[in-house]
């Protein structure tokens, strides 16, 4: 078992990026380890912050969420300490997907984010993925900051029944 809590909490983390095919937000990871009480909330952000900056995950914002990936060099580094992560946590792990896996898969595969285009209108970017490829990415320009925002929330809330209207009209 691996004696600093540092290292343990960051090959968690390592060991939960490297059990899915999709990226992870900040607060999933979060919900896992405060659930499990492994670590406290700033501990977890000093480790994320330390796995980013040594290059063993990467980071991109959208909106207000954090998507996390292992990078090849936390997926070597990871394959090097993972027999120190004990069994249990490994379970602890494993359990958690089998139980929450659709869920977070979903928050991450539906994606929306707006900006100011240089028509002074706000361009609002709606995406839908499954499995990494594009179902429908759709860009709607809009006059206010606050309809791109209300496109966007409402994206995240209907974008199931959006698709199956698209896909029925056009099929």
């Amino acid at each position: 078992m691996v004696q600093d809590p540092l290292m343990l909490y960051k090959l968690i983390v390592l060991y939960m990026l490297d059990r899915v095919n999709f990226p992870m937000t900040g607060a999933q990871i979060s919900d896992f380890m405060l659930e499990k009480e492994y670590t406290n909330f700033l501990t977890l952000q000093t480790v994320i912050s330390e796995l980013t900056a040594a290059g063993m995950i990467s980071s991109q914002s959208i909106r207000n969420r954090t998507h996390l990936s292992i990078t090849t060099e936390g997926k070597e580094t990871l394959r090097f300490f993972e027999n120190r992560i004990g069994d249990a946590i490994k379970t602890d792990v494993k359990t958690y997907f089998q139980e929450k896996e659709f869920d977070l898969r979903n928050e991450v595969s539906v994606l929306a984010d707006y900006y100011k285009a240089t028509s002074g209108e706000f361009e609002a970017r709606l995406v839908a993925k499954d499995r990494g490829i594009s179902l429908i990415d759709l860009t709607l320009s809009v006059p206010t900051r606050e309809m791109a925002e209300n496109v966007c929330d409402n994206w995240q809330k209907k974008n199931q029944e959006i698709y199956q209207y698209v896909t029925k009209a056009l099929f």
